[in-house]
């Protein structure tokens, strides 16, 4: 094994820790004789416990060892993936190196596990190689991720040369691209300022939420220009709390994935870290949503002041690939006092009115503004009728299921869509 991955070359940054490097370090040792077979057999359950972690977390199946090789190659950021990704694969010198990596792989898919089993009388090759998964829910682990590594590891199987290979994995780069950002849909930071994928995305599309046709058109035109390459805002979604407008932006992701939109979770803590996410993705072949969900300042938090620069205002300008898109119960996010209309007074500032301006500036960043508002008591029975449409099992006369929902909504906050759909999870919670 250490004698393939010493021939790759545009896939050699594997880094020290990778699956496959310490595996090719274990079999050098082996075929050396320099440990002995207890440390061994060790050092390969060190690697076997590791692919098992990982089959669990990206629901791998079938032959581990084949779906972990793809995911390697699926996942590889180097020169040549990132070129095949922005532009396809191209004519070129470098495909000759390409295919020889490619090659390095087929072989390294079809790597003979027998002799070091036999010599040390383990079989988790030979596990790992049948393996059959405990059936697991979709929220559990990266369907998605699970679903496009196992497809392309079964072609990667069936392919009959290098050049073959060199046309899967391509094409895979060309219509998913590399790395995480092929892979996933949605992401948020962690503590550290790296992006963290996000597992379980709720499915929900545009069509599911009923009503605010006027409002769905906005955000589906502005996301279609702004996914096809023409110009388009920055979008701010505001209005009264659980009409739908995170639900909005959620749905828009999942119906433009295929498209290439992509989604970047920030909260208002780590918006000094904008502009190192910006940096990061603005030569990507996707287009990211930079998702601020709940935005609003206090009088006292100034924070709006950096992200106004970041959104427009800076030196640099914000990238064609990524668009701002925020929701706020609030239309001009920050907090406004009374004061702020008498700032000569109560701020000593020489210019009346100069306060609310700078707080007003912000939301006008936003050049497409879609207000959400709370139903009237006709759409909020609508909104309970299309939503109950979906439980069959309720098995409540339309009469009924009107009249709990007013006695619901009474108790729980008022007529809107969030409370319809709580209203309808408990009583189909209380039938099952």
């Amino acid at each position: 094994m250490y004698r393939e991955t010493a021939k790759l070359l545009l896939y050699s940054n594997l880094g020290e820790d990778a699956i496959l490097t310490r595996m090719a370090d274990i079999f050098r040792d082996w075929e050396a004789g320099t440990a002995d077979k207890s440390t061994l057999i060790s050092r390969i359950y060190v690697q076997v416990k590791r692919l098992l972690d990982l089959a669990t977390v990206y629901g791998f199946n079938r032959n581990l060892w084949q779906n972990y090789l793809t995911f390697l190659l699926m996942t590889n950021e180097n020169s040549f993936t990132l070129t095949a990704e922005r532009q396809g694969a191209s004519e070129g010198s470098v495909n000759h190196f390409a295919k020889a990596d490619f090659a390095v792989f087929q072989r390294l898919f079809h790597f003979a596990f027998g002799p070091i089993e036999q010599d040390l009388g383990i079989d988790c090759f030979t596990v790992l190689t049948n393996y059959t998964a405990i059936p697991k829910k979709a929220q559990m682990y990266y369907r998605t991720v699970s679903e496009k590594v196992q497809e392309l590891s079964a072609a990667i199987d069936a392919a009959d040369s290098a050049d073959a290979v060199f046309d899967l994995v391509t094409e895979h780069y060309r219509d998913c691209g590399v790395g995480m950002f092929g892979l996933n849909r949605a992401f948020r930071l962690d503590d550290n300022g790296e992006l963290v994928a996000i597992n379980n995305i709720d499915r929900v599309v545009l069509s599911d939420l009923i009503g605010y046709e006027v409002q769905k058109k906005t955000l589906r035109d502005n996301t279609e220009a702004f996914v096809q390459g023409r110009s388009c805002n920055n979008m701010l979604l505001y209005g009264d709390a659980g009409t739908g407008k995170s639900t909005s932006v959620k749905a828009i992701l999942n119906e433009y994935y295929d498209q290439g939109l992509r989604m970047i979770e920030l909260y208002k803590h780590q918006f000094g870290l904008l502009s190192s996410v910006i940096a990061r993705v603005k030569n990507r072949n996707y287009r990211f949503m930079i998702f601020i969900d709940d935005l609003s300042f206090e009088e006292h938090e100034v924070e709006y002041k950096f992200l106004k620069a970041v959104i427009e205002g800076g030196v640099e300008t914000r990238p064609g690939n990524v668009l701002i898109v925020a929701t706020s119960n609030r239309r001009h996010l920050v907090k406004e006092t009374w004061k702020d209309k008498n700032d000569m007074e109560f701020e000593n500032d020489i210019h009346r009115s100069d306060t609310m301006e700078e707080k007003l500036s912000l939301a006008a960043r936003f050049g497409c503004s879609i207000c959400y508002n709370n139903p009237n008591r006709q759409q909020y029975h609508d909104i309970v009728k299309g939503i109950a449409a979906r439980y069959p099992e309720l098995g409540l006369t339309e009469e009924q299921l009107l009249l709990e929902a007013n006695k619901w909504e009474i108790r729980h906050g008022g007529v809107s869509g969030r409370t319809a759909q709580q209203f309808i999870n408990y009583i189909a919670g209380l039938k099952k």
